[in-house]
């Protein structure tokens, strides 16, 4: 499966997306040459797989243990490297383009295990992994909290993704948390997620 610009009409146009594209491109194929096992997630990843291309930043994963190593390649090929205050991440900057390595998310580590599930697809011509559909929307739905609890921008990746996502697993995943219950629950109403729409049903 191959994502290109021609695939899905783009929300964003412009020097400010082709430097996300670029960066993009550029930080996976640094990557792949230093042989980490590492994968692409977030918003791209879900545009990689049919969903609305993002406006806002390119992310990847790697597993914890590898995060330090990912710092030194990607300075070492001259990426702007930088360590936030948050301890989960940290950013490449490439002509203003930003892209988060994320190695923590939800309060969990990723292995390198997570990132055996990665399918490897052909993404602005370049061969890569992508985290599947269902750990996409495990990892949006995770994070959901009182602080972050944006629907309307979770409903057309669901809408777009909802074939290819196994939603039982995704309910099992996250049955802990509250704010992705009620995302479930109007994913039922809304029937762009199988099962019934009664306040006892799971899915």
């Amino acid at each position: 499966m191959a994502r290109t610009p021609g695939g899905i009409t783009p929300r964003m146009e412009g020097q400010d997306q082709e430097n996300l594209r670029t960066a993009l491109k550029a930080v996976a194929v640094a990557l792949k040459e230093s042989g980490l096992p590492f994968a692409l997630t977030g918003g791209y990843a879900v545009w990689a797989l049919g969903g609305p291309e993002p406006d806002h930043d390119v992310d990847f994963i790697v597993a914890e243990q590898d995060a330090a190593e990912a710092v030194r390649v990607l300075a070492d090929k001259d990426f702007d490297v930088v360590q936030p205050p948050e301890d989960w991440l940290f950013k490449v900057y490439l002509d203003g383009a930003l892209v988060d390595v994320i190695f923590r998310a939800a309060g969990r580590s990723a292995v390198r295990e997570d990132l055996e599930r990665a399918v490897p697809l052909e993404v602005l011509s370049v061969q890569m992994p992508v985290l599947p559909a269902t750990d996409l929307i495990v990892g949006k739905l995770s994070v959901l909290r009182e602080q972050y609890c944006d629907f309307s921008r979770l409903l057309p990746v669901a809408r777009a993704l909802r074939e290819q996502v196994d939603w039982e697993h995704v309910a099992r995943e996250t049955k802990d948390n509250d704010f992705a219950a009620a995302l479930l629950f109007l994913l039922r109403r809304l029937d762009v997620v199988p099962g019934a729409a009664g306040p006892d049903q799971d899915l």
